[in-house]
């Protein structure tokens, strides 16, 4: 099964919840600002990657962890990738989708911006990490109840 988080920019909701997902960041505890800039693609991705669907790696379940930045355009995202499985014939079975948009939070917006669009990283990613720790218990919250139910094989969950 692959499962896919995704978010506006696949640069910081997405990225976070795949790094729990994946146990690379703490369930018991807020991260450090090291460990969340540890992340691969944490706060790296640009404008030009907002489409392109990345793996992250490997669950405990043999599941691949995916993030994509998608904008604001999730049921487009969602439908056109359900186009592509019927097009190679592939079962919607194997693919989940979980959209982590609900989880940003101002700060996550204006450090996002600040950092990724103008280039100011030494003043919006610490407004990110700032916001990421801000929806940091709710973002894992997501993440228990998916691995919940992917491994119940439902197909989603109510944010």
């Amino acid at each position: 099964m692959k499962i896919i988080y995704h978010c506006y920019g696949g640069a910081h909701a997405s990225v976070t919840a795949a790094a729990v997902h994946l146990g690379w960041l703490p369930t018991d505890r807020l991260p450090d600002n090291e460990e969340l800039k540890a992340i691969p693609h944490f706060d790296r991705p640009t404008a030009e990657d907002h489409g392109r669907i990345r793996l992250m790696g490997e669950d405990e379940s043999g599941r691949e962890i995916y993030i994509v930045g998608r904008r604001n355009e999730a049921q487009v995202f969602e439908n056109m990738a359900r186009g592509l499985m019927d097009i190679y014939k592939q079962s919607e079975d194997e693919f989940r989708f979980f959209d982590v948009m609900p989880y940003i939070n101002w700060k996550m917006v204006l450090g996002g911006f600040t950092s990724r669009r103008m280039g100011i990283t030494w003043f919006g990613r610490p407004v990110i990490i700032s916001g990421v720790k801000y929806s940091y218990w709710p973002i894992v919250g997501l993440v228990q109840r998916v691995k919940v139910v992917t491994a119940a094989g439902q197909k989603g969950i109510k944010n």
